[in-house]
């Protein structure tokens, strides 16, 4: 364990200041996703499914990706699972976000902005996950998914693994972007999640917006 004082974010204790937070990390983890995507060297497992869905579908990448945790959360009372006020808002937000910014912004043609790109998008999404999990309502639909099979037995790094193997291959099938982006994904979103829960500083009696 760390010395640093603040090892993890600490749940803030009220709904008002609860909400802003999760909604903050979501838009993050929704610009984040978006990043990979407009640099188009590869994106992680779930998203190289929602695009390869999106292009047999001709359904926008946001679109799928609203779809699909709506679907998720649905199988949450079938897997024990505890349906929270961001779950919800995880289903309705990250992908509108993604949407938005796919919307306002072009790929770039440059290859060191699409590097860029690629190399912060882990990061943004990795800060997002930081503070959706700060604000502590309620898991996200992949997630929830995740914990709800581990519950039947099965390590989590077991579920993990196999869900992340199965949605790639089907992404993959199906045309979704592969490529350096997505191995730069699998190596660093881990220690970055980590670290940002490790390092991201919120008071012990929870985040004040005022003060960010």
């Amino acid at each position: 364990m760390p010395s640093s004082k603040w090892v993890q974010i600490p749940p803030p204790r009220t709904i008002a200041r609860q909400v802003p937070v999760v909604l903050f990390g979501l838009v993050l983890l929704g610009v984040g996703i978006a990043m990979l995507l407009l640099g188009d060297l590869g994106a992680g497992p779930w998203d190289v499914f929602h695009s390869g869905l999106g292009d047999l579908t001709g359904i926008s990448v946001g679109t799928i990706i609203l779809i699909v945790g709506a679907i998720m959360v649905v199988g949450f009372p079938l897997l024990g699972e505890r349906l929270g006020v961001g779950t919800v808002l995880n289903v309705l937000v990250i992908g509108p976000v993604v949407d938005i910014c796919l919307a306002l912004f072009d790929p770039p043609s440059a290859m060191w902005a699409r590097i860029l790109l690629m190399l912060g998008g882990p990061l943004v999404l990795a800060m997002g996950t930081g503070f959706y999990i700060g604000g502590g309502l309620g898991p996200g639909p992949r997630d929830g998914l995740m914990t709800g099979v581990a519950k039947r037995g099965i390590a989590i790094w077991k579920i993990r693994t196999t869900i992340e193997v199965v949605v790639l291959t089907i992404g993959i099938a199906l045309g979704g972007p592969i490529g350096i982006g997505t191995v730069w994904f699998t190596l660093s979103i881990g220690p970055a999640v980590q670290f940002c829960l490790r390092h991201l500083t919120f008071s012990p009696s929870g985040f004040d917006p005022e003060s960010a």
